[in-house]
């Protein structure tokens, strides 16, 4: 299975990292493959690194002004013109997507894909992986769209929240059929 992660590039404390590495682990362990941004910094470097290390392969999609920050070593690596690209790419070469923690470009490439799905322009799984409750506002959020008729399908069918990895990976494979 090819799992996108959508994530921060920042350098985190281990309330963050520490589930990171834990999900890292079970991707390469799994003989997946990430797909991710591509950058070789912070909580994107510790995922990659973990993947790797744990057997998983690695396609990373850079962006030309980040493409110095691009990982040296992947199993695969394309540089994309522009975040528009970029954002078509991941979601091109993934069979599903993990929402991790993260800025403004995270919540951005969570919600393009979103989108696009709500309009059945995709139909991979989504899961935002809920690591320390961040993304808690967020759920609440979505849970009041999905009561006021702001969502053309159920919230159930658009997106899954799960709490650790574990539970992720596990509805991702359970969605897609691989074990």
């Amino acid at each position: 299975m090819k799992i996108c992660v959508f994530l921060s590039a920042a350098d985190l404390d281990e309330r963050y990292t520490g589930p990171a590495r834990e999900f890292a682990a079970l991707i390469g362990k799994g003989g997946h493959t990430l797909v991710w941004g591509g950058s070789d910094v912070g909580l994107m470097k510790l995922v990659a690194d973990g993947v790797e290390e744990h057997g998983g392969r690695l396609l990373g999609i850079s962006v030309d002004f980040l493409a110095h920050k691009a990982r040296a070593r992947a199993d695969e690596m394309i540089t994309a013109r522009d975040l528009a690209e970029r954002k078509a790419l991941l979601l091109e070469k993934s069979d599903a997507i993990v929402v991790m923690v993260g800025g403004t470009g995270t919540l951005d490439e969570a919600t393009d894909v979103l989108e696009l799905k709500k309009h059945g322009k995709h139909t991979k799984p989504v899961v935002v992986l809920n690591t320390a409750g961040f993304y808690d506002g967020l759920k609440e959020q979505f849970r009041r769209m999905d009561e006021e008729g702001f969502l053309p399908l159920p919230l159930t069918d658009l997106v899954f929240f799960a709490e650790d990895g574990v539970s992720a990976l596990a509805y991702l494979e359970e969605s897609l059929g691989v074990r």
